[in-house]
């Protein structure tokens, strides 16, 4: 009997952690995710601005030279703007919204900096579009700045609080 309830309270210490670090870690797939973006972003800048390759190019460059699972959002988004036939790219941007939710963390705020790129790609002159990209590029050092914070303060947060409920339901039960 009293093996059992040790397996049993093992098995409940365990299980507690290993949820505070998954809930921590989604403020470092957070942080990591807009670090990924920031870099793709730059990548698409020097290839429309500097390279002046095509938007479609443009795009599929970035997801071969672009960071992390990041870059195949850009894929995506030129496979998508190809085979749909789309004049604005924007629809093409807003499909990925789900995903970058789901699979990146990203919060609202991320997302829509991520489509405002969206909205103002390919629709001005390139002066424009060089200062269309330098508030982008601003707004995502400021929001992976914030990120980082919360990483830094919530990843241990989470993590301890998972052991100490474990911890405390373990003294409960026994």
């Amino acid at each position: 009997m009293a093996a059992i309830k040790i397996i049993i309270n093992t098995f409940i210490l365990i299980v507690s952690s290993i949820l505070g670090f998954a809930f921590g870690n989604l403020y470092s797939k957070r942080a990591k995710s807009l670090l990924d973006l920031q870099y793709c972003i730059r990548v698409l800048e020097s290839e429309i601005i500097n390279g002046s390759f095509p938007l479609p190019q443009a795009l599929e460059n970035v997801s071969i030279k672009g960071k992390g699972g990041m870059s195949r959002i850009f894929k995506r988004i030129k496979e998508d703007l190809i085979s749909e036939k789309r004049e604005d790219i924007y629809e093409s941007f807003l499909l990925q919204k789900d995903l970058l939710k789901d699979r990146f963390a990203l919060k609202d705020e991320d997302i829509e900096v991520f489509l405002y790129l969206g909205k103002v790609l390919g629709k001005s002159s390139r002066r424009d579009q060089e200062e269309n990209f330098k508030f982008i590029k601003s707004q995502l050092e400021n929001l992976h700045l914030e990120a980082e914070a919360e990483r830094m303060k919530n990843t241990k947060l989470y993590r301890i609080l998972g052991f100490l409920i474990g911890l405390g339901l373990v003294i409960i039960l026994i």
